[in-house]
């Protein structure tokens, strides 16, 4: 955890305080449906196990835990119905640089990322129906994985009184645009994926990408975005809580740091901002 942290929250993989998690964050959650946690193992007392009546089940020592319920359970059990694919309950769909999903039209079955028209710049969430941005591995490009940002915004509904720190810094395909108003406006006017209304995610938002089982590595489903770090992603929002001058920022866990600080962005559609 970086050193001028305030406070950091971590969610848990439990689905009600998962849940609590998105109340004690302002308008962090999506008016559309809820991903599953990636949860699919149990704890015996000893260690991670197939959850079964045995071993997790009501009447054991460590009973009604999360890998027991929901979408990752139907899937790990064979029983859920996909429109895409993805890791334990998620469920994710391509989507190239013609807007087109994977399969349809001049989009291949399986696009590879890049910059071309039929090339995969963009994934879908079939579950909440957000669309998200894919990393590219190109310092020459806008949306390399490595750039970082200070968090940046005019907007008076969502700054908190506070417009954060414009170009905080160099670690961007422009140097003199390393803000997340700037990125996002950038992003727009390339028209990513056919769209121009991309906008940067609120708290919950970035929460339903989180795959709690991992261990290491970053907290996502790497099939359907690659290049992706394990580090902090700018939200959307100000603290209310700690103050203007810091925003939310996630990575499977959530906290408020300052907008001064320089963070990964990971930009999305659709939805209710």
């Amino acid at each position: 955890m970086p050193n001028n942290t305030y406070f950091s929250v971590r969610t848990s993989i439990t689905p009600a305080l998962t849940l609590l998690a998105g109340v004690l964050n302002p308008g962090s959650l999506c008016a559309t449906n809820l991903t599953d946690t990636g949860q699919d193992l149990c704890y015996n007392g000893s260690g991670m196990v197939t959850c079964d009546a045995s071993t997790t089940g009501d009447s054991a020592a460590y009973p009604a835990q999360d890998g027991r319920f929901g979408r990752d359970a139907a899937a790990a059990a064979g029983q859920l119905s996909k429109i895409g694919a993805g890791e334990a309950g998620f469920d994710y769909t391509k989507i190239c640089n013609s807007g087109e999903p994977a399969g349809n039209g001049d989009c291949p079955a399986n696009p590879v990322p890049g910059n071309g028209t039929n090339d995969w710049g963009c994934t879908r969430d079939n579950v909440t129906n957000l669309i998200w941005e894919v990393k590219i591995n190109d310092v020459a490009h806008l949306r390399h994985h490595a750039w970082t940002y200070s968090w940046y915004s005019t907007d008076g509904t969502t700054n908190g009184g506070n417009t954060g720190t414009p170009d905080g810094g160099d670690n961007c395909l422009d140097a003199t645009r390393c803000d997340t108003e700037k990125f996002l406006a950038d992003v727009n006017a390339a028209g990513l994926c056919g769209q121009s209304d991309w906008r940067v995610p609120n708290p919950g938002e970035l929460q339903t990408l989180a795959n709690y089982s991992k261990a290491s590595g970053p907290p996502i489903d790497n099939g359907y975005f690659p290049n992706a770090v394990n580090a902090f992603h700018w939200s959307a929002s100000s603290t209310a809580i700690v103050g203007a001058t810091y925003a939310w920022a996630g990575n499977g866990r959530s906290g408020g740091f300052p907008k001064s600080n320089q963070y990964a962005v990971r930009l999305v559609r659709g939805g209710q901002p």
